[in-house]
Order: structure tokens, then C-alpha cells, then sequence
């Protein structure tokens, strides 16, 4: 399963990666930006974003234990979007021992069961 999800995860940061790069030759995010916060589904669509970036942070700060790590994931989370979050996955299913799964990859903290444990 952990193959798998390794697979899935980096096919989809390509993916993601592809999908920047080609609509941002295409398209100027700045030009377009005026435009795009007139439509009430871009902005439905920003705020589905964050929401989902919010849920993503909170699993970062319970799986790791330096705030500094902390503090630049979520820059990288609200900067790169999908990128960063196919990234922090992937980085985290490498971690994992060949013997160890999904509790591991979820349940595992670094940071939040030691700073509070007490």
C-alpha cells in the first residue's frame, strides 16, 4: 500500500508541477488577477484552498517537531498549494520503516505528544 501511495503522490506532483508551469506560460496570474476575484466561483474556489490548507497545516504541526519546520511548511503550503502538499506526503512516506504503514503515517507525531504530554 505504502508503494502505491508513494507512486500516486509523486505522479501527482508532477502532475501538479506540469499543470503550473504550463498555465503560467499561458496565462499571467497578475494580469488575469482583477478579472478572476470578480467571479464569485474563483472566489468560492480561494477560500476552498485555504480551508484545505488549514487542515494540511494542522497535520504538519502534529507530525513535526521543530517550529521552524513548522513555519516554513506553511509558507510553502499557502505559496505552492498541491505542490507542497504532494511534497510533504512524499517525504513523509519515505520516512517510514519498510515495516511500518498507514497508523505510522498518520498517527505519528514528532512535536505535539512530547510538548504536551506532561
Amino acid at each position: 500500500m505504502i508503494s502505491v501511495l508513494k507512486l500516486f503522490f509523486a505522479l501527482l506532483l508532477i502532475w501538479m508541477c506540469y499543470q503550473v508551469i504550463n498555465t503560467s506560460i499561458h496565462s499571467n496570474l497578475f494580469k488575469e488577477w482583477n478579472f478572476l476575484g470578480s467571479i464569485p466561483w474563483m472566489r468560492a474556489t480561494l477560500w476552498d484552498f485555504y480551508a484545505n490548507v488549514t487542515v494540511i497545516f494542522l497535520w504538519v504541526c502534529y507530525k513535526e517537531k521543530s517550529i521552524i519546520r513548522i513555519i516554513i511548511w506553511l509558507i510553502l503550503l499557502i505559496a505552492l498549494g498541491s505542490i507542497a502538499t504532494c511534497a510533504y506526503v512524499l517525504i513523509q512516506l519515505f520516512k517510514l520503516k519498510p515495516h511500518e504503514g498507514l497508523k505510522e503515517l498518520f498517527y505519528e507525531s514528532k512535536w505535539m505528544i512530547t510538548q504536551f504530554a506532561a
